[in-house]
Protein backbone atom coordinates (compact mmCIF):
# COMPACT_ATOMS: atom_id res chain seq x y z
CA UNK A 1 0.00 0.00 0.00
CA UNK A 2 1.51 3.30 -1.14
CA UNK A 3 0.78 6.93 -0.36
CA UNK A 4 0.93 9.06 -3.50
CA UNK A 5 0.84 12.86 -3.41
CA UNK A 6 -0.79 13.74 -6.72
CA UNK A 7 0.65 17.25 -6.48
CA UNK A 8 4.06 15.74 -7.24
CA UNK A 9 2.91 13.65 -10.21
CA UNK A 10 3.85 15.06 -13.60
CA UNK A 11 1.03 16.12 -15.93
CA UNK A 12 -1.66 15.99 -13.23
CA UNK A 13 -4.05 18.93 -13.15
CA UNK A 14 -3.01 21.27 -10.34
CA UNK A 15 -6.45 22.82 -9.87
CA UNK A 16 -7.15 20.62 -6.83
CA UNK A 17 -4.38 22.29 -4.83
CA UNK A 18 -5.81 25.72 -5.56
CA UNK A 19 -9.31 24.45 -4.80
CA UNK A 20 -8.26 23.30 -1.32
CA UNK A 21 -6.66 26.67 -0.58
CA UNK A 22 -9.78 28.50 -1.74
CA UNK A 23 -12.01 26.15 0.25
CA UNK A 24 -10.13 26.90 3.47
CA UNK A 25 -10.21 30.63 2.83
CA UNK A 26 -13.92 30.76 2.03
CA UNK A 27 -15.20 28.38 4.74
CA UNK A 28 -12.77 29.25 7.53
CA UNK A 29 -10.61 26.14 7.88
CA UNK A 30 -6.88 25.92 8.59
CA UNK A 31 -6.08 23.00 6.30
CA UNK A 32 -7.82 20.63 3.89
CA UNK A 33 -7.00 17.40 2.08
CA UNK A 34 -8.56 15.13 -0.48
CA UNK A 35 -7.75 11.42 -0.73
CA UNK A 36 -9.04 8.51 -2.77
CA UNK A 37 -8.28 4.89 -1.98
CA UNK A 38 -7.78 2.39 -4.78
CA UNK A 39 -10.24 -0.45 -3.93
CA UNK A 40 -7.90 -3.05 -5.45
CA UNK A 41 -4.39 -2.10 -4.29
CA UNK A 42 -5.35 0.01 -1.28
CA UNK A 43 -3.03 2.79 -2.48
CA UNK A 44 -3.95 6.22 -1.12
CA UNK A 45 -3.74 9.06 -3.64
CA UNK A 46 -4.58 12.66 -3.08
CA UNK A 47 -3.83 16.29 -2.37
CA UNK A 48 -3.32 18.32 0.80
CA UNK A 49 -2.41 21.89 1.64
CA UNK A 50 -0.76 20.90 4.92
CA UNK A 51 2.77 22.24 5.52
CA UNK A 52 5.36 20.43 3.41
CA UNK A 53 7.23 19.44 6.57
CA UNK A 54 4.16 17.60 7.88
CA UNK A 55 3.49 15.88 4.57
CA UNK A 56 7.08 14.63 4.48
CA UNK A 57 6.89 13.46 8.11
CA UNK A 58 3.52 11.75 7.49
CA UNK A 59 4.81 9.94 4.41
CA UNK A 60 8.17 8.85 5.84
CA UNK A 61 6.50 7.32 8.89
CA UNK A 62 3.74 5.64 6.90
CA UNK A 63 1.01 7.27 8.97
CA UNK A 64 -1.53 6.62 6.22
CA UNK A 65 -1.52 3.00 7.41
CA UNK A 66 -3.07 4.01 10.76
CA UNK A 67 -4.75 7.36 10.07
CA UNK A 68 -8.36 7.15 11.34
CA UNK A 69 -9.38 10.10 9.15
CA UNK A 70 -8.83 7.78 6.20
CA UNK A 71 -9.97 4.33 7.26
CA UNK A 72 -12.65 5.08 9.83
CA UNK A 73 -14.19 7.74 7.62
CA UNK A 74 -14.20 5.44 4.59
CA UNK A 75 -16.63 3.15 6.45
CA UNK A 76 -19.21 5.91 6.76
CA UNK A 77 -21.70 7.33 4.29
CA UNK A 78 -22.17 10.53 6.29
CA UNK A 79 -19.68 13.25 7.31
CA UNK A 80 -17.51 12.13 10.22
CA UNK A 81 -16.42 14.47 13.00
CA UNK A 82 -12.97 13.44 14.19
CA UNK A 83 -14.22 13.83 17.74
CA UNK A 84 -16.03 10.51 17.22
CA UNK A 85 -12.78 8.59 16.79
CA UNK A 86 -11.56 6.44 19.62
CA UNK A 87 -8.41 7.97 21.07
CA UNK A 88 -6.47 4.73 20.74
CA UNK A 89 -2.85 4.11 19.85
CA UNK A 90 -3.39 4.78 16.15
CA UNK A 91 -5.14 8.10 16.78
CA UNK A 92 -2.42 9.16 19.19
CA UNK A 93 0.34 8.15 16.78
CA UNK A 94 -1.04 10.45 14.09
CA UNK A 95 -2.22 13.45 16.08
CA UNK A 96 0.50 13.57 18.69
CA UNK A 97 2.89 14.25 15.83
CA UNK A 98 0.41 16.50 14.00
CA UNK A 99 0.23 18.87 16.96
CA UNK A 100 3.97 19.43 16.65
CA UNK A 101 3.32 20.80 13.16
CA UNK A 102 0.47 23.07 14.23
CA UNK A 103 -2.31 20.76 13.04
CA UNK A 104 -5.36 20.29 15.24
CA UNK A 105 -7.25 17.04 15.83
CA UNK A 106 -10.48 19.03 15.52
CA UNK A 107 -11.66 18.14 12.06
CA UNK A 108 -14.24 16.64 9.76
CA UNK A 109 -14.15 14.20 6.85
CA UNK A 110 -16.79 13.99 4.11
CA UNK A 111 -16.82 10.65 2.21
CA UNK A 112 -17.88 10.46 -1.45
CA UNK A 113 -18.72 7.16 -3.15
CA UNK A 114 -17.52 6.73 -6.73
CA UNK A 115 -18.59 4.47 -9.61
CA UNK A 116 -15.65 2.03 -9.37
CA UNK A 117 -15.92 1.07 -5.71
CA UNK A 118 -13.67 4.01 -4.88
CA UNK A 119 -14.18 6.29 -1.92
CA UNK A 120 -13.05 9.90 -1.99
CA UNK A 121 -12.46 11.69 1.31
CA UNK A 122 -12.46 15.46 1.75
CA UNK A 123 -11.05 16.40 5.15
CA UNK A 124 -10.85 19.80 6.83
CA UNK A 125 -9.47 20.93 10.17
CA UNK A 126 -9.46 24.04 12.33
CA UNK A 127 -7.86 24.83 15.66
CA UNK A 128 -10.67 26.42 17.66
CA UNK A 129 -12.86 26.06 20.74
CA UNK A 130 -15.60 23.37 20.79
CA UNK A 131 -18.44 25.92 20.67
CA UNK A 132 -16.85 27.69 17.71
CA UNK A 133 -16.37 24.35 15.94
CA UNK A 134 -20.00 23.31 16.35
CA UNK A 135 -21.18 26.66 15.01
CA UNK A 136 -18.82 26.44 12.04
CA UNK A 137 -20.00 22.94 11.13
CA UNK A 138 -23.63 24.03 11.08
CA UNK A 139 -22.84 27.01 8.89
CA UNK A 140 -20.72 25.29 6.25
CA UNK A 141 -21.82 21.63 6.15
CA UNK A 142 -23.90 22.04 3.00
CA UNK A 143 -21.13 23.87 1.16
CA UNK A 144 -18.61 21.31 2.34
CA UNK A 145 -20.61 18.37 1.00
CA UNK A 146 -21.03 20.10 -2.36
CA UNK A 147 -17.31 20.82 -2.42
CA UNK A 148 -16.52 17.18 -1.69
CA UNK A 149 -18.56 16.01 -4.67
CA UNK A 150 -17.01 18.71 -6.86
CA UNK A 151 -13.40 17.85 -6.09
CA UNK A 152 -13.99 14.10 -6.35
CA UNK A 153 -15.67 14.51 -9.73
CA UNK A 154 -12.88 16.73 -11.03
CA UNK A 155 -10.02 14.60 -9.73
CA UNK A 156 -11.63 11.45 -11.15
CA UNK A 157 -11.41 13.07 -14.58
CA UNK A 158 -7.63 13.33 -14.39
CA UNK A 159 -5.77 10.58 -16.22
CA UNK A 160 -3.65 9.38 -13.30
CA UNK A 161 -6.42 8.80 -10.77
CA UNK A 162 -9.18 7.59 -13.07
CA UNK A 163 -6.81 5.01 -14.58
CA UNK A 164 -5.72 3.87 -11.12
CA UNK A 165 -9.30 3.41 -9.99
CA UNK A 166 -10.76 2.01 -13.19
CA UNK A 167 -12.30 -1.43 -13.38
CA UNK A 168 -9.76 -4.27 -13.84
CA UNK A 169 -9.75 -5.66 -17.37
CA UNK A 170 -10.83 -9.26 -16.75
CA UNK A 171 -11.15 -11.45 -19.82
CA UNK A 172 -14.56 -12.85 -20.70
CA UNK A 173 -13.36 -16.32 -19.64
CA UNK A 174 -12.10 -15.04 -16.27
CA UNK A 175 -15.44 -13.36 -15.60
CA UNK A 176 -17.32 -16.46 -16.75
CA UNK A 177 -15.37 -18.71 -14.39
CA UNK A 178 -15.70 -16.32 -11.44
CA UNK A 179 -19.42 -16.18 -12.13
CA UNK A 180 -19.67 -19.97 -11.88
CA UNK A 181 -17.66 -19.88 -8.65
CA UNK A 182 -20.08 -17.27 -7.31
CA UNK A 183 -23.01 -19.67 -7.76
CA UNK A 184 -21.18 -22.42 -5.90
CA UNK A 185 -19.60 -24.55 -8.63
CA UNK A 186 -16.30 -26.34 -7.99
CA UNK A 187 -13.35 -26.16 -10.36
CA UNK A 188 -14.16 -29.65 -11.62
CA UNK A 189 -17.80 -28.64 -12.19
CA UNK A 190 -16.74 -25.53 -14.07
CA UNK A 191 -14.34 -27.53 -16.23
CA UNK A 192 -17.15 -29.94 -17.16
CA UNK A 193 -19.59 -27.09 -17.90
CA UNK A 194 -17.09 -25.21 -20.12
CA UNK A 195 -15.48 -28.36 -21.61
CA UNK A 196 -12.02 -27.39 -20.35
CA UNK A 197 -9.69 -29.05 -17.85
CA UNK A 198 -9.84 -28.14 -14.18
CA UNK A 199 -6.18 -27.05 -14.51
CA UNK A 200 -7.19 -24.52 -17.16
CA UNK A 201 -9.90 -23.32 -14.80
CA UNK A 202 -7.24 -22.79 -12.12
CA UNK A 203 -5.06 -20.83 -14.57
CA UNK A 204 -7.93 -18.43 -15.27
CA UNK A 205 -8.77 -18.16 -11.57
CA UNK A 206 -5.16 -17.34 -10.73
CA UNK A 207 -5.07 -14.66 -13.41
CA UNK A 208 -8.35 -13.20 -12.18
CA UNK A 209 -7.10 -13.10 -8.59
CA UNK A 210 -3.95 -11.25 -9.67
CA UNK A 211 -5.89 -8.65 -11.66
CA UNK A 212 -8.27 -8.08 -8.75
CA UNK A 213 -5.48 -7.94 -6.18
CA UNK A 214 -7.11 -10.80 -4.27
CA UNK A 215 -5.34 -13.35 -2.06
CA UNK A 216 -8.04 -15.99 -2.44
CA UNK A 217 -10.74 -16.99 -4.88
CA UNK A 218 -13.60 -16.02 -2.50
CA UNK A 219 -12.00 -12.58 -2.12
CA UNK A 220 -11.71 -12.28 -5.91
CA UNK A 221 -15.39 -13.20 -6.30
CA UNK A 222 -16.35 -10.60 -3.68
CA UNK A 223 -14.36 -7.88 -5.41
CA UNK A 224 -15.70 -8.81 -8.84
CA UNK A 225 -19.26 -8.56 -7.48
CA UNK A 226 -18.45 -5.24 -5.82
CA UNK A 227 -17.15 -3.88 -9.14
CA UNK A 228 -20.25 -5.18 -10.98
CA UNK A 229 -18.12 -7.49 -13.12
CA UNK A 230 -20.24 -10.49 -12.17
CA UNK A 231 -23.57 -11.04 -10.45
CA UNK A 232 -24.04 -12.35 -6.89
CA UNK A 233 -24.79 -16.07 -6.68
Amino acid sequence: MKLIDLSSVQDVDQHADAFLDELCQMLGFDFASYAATNPISGDVRGYANYPDEWKLHYTKRGLHHVDPTLYNSAKSIAPVDWGRFEHDGKFTKVFRDAHDFGISDRGLTVPIRGPYGDCGLLSVTRNCKPTEWEKLKQEVMGDLQISAVHIHDNVMQTGVLSKALSTPALSSREKEILQWVAVGKSQQDIGDILSISHRTVEVHLRSGREKLGALSTPQAVGRAIGLNLIMPG
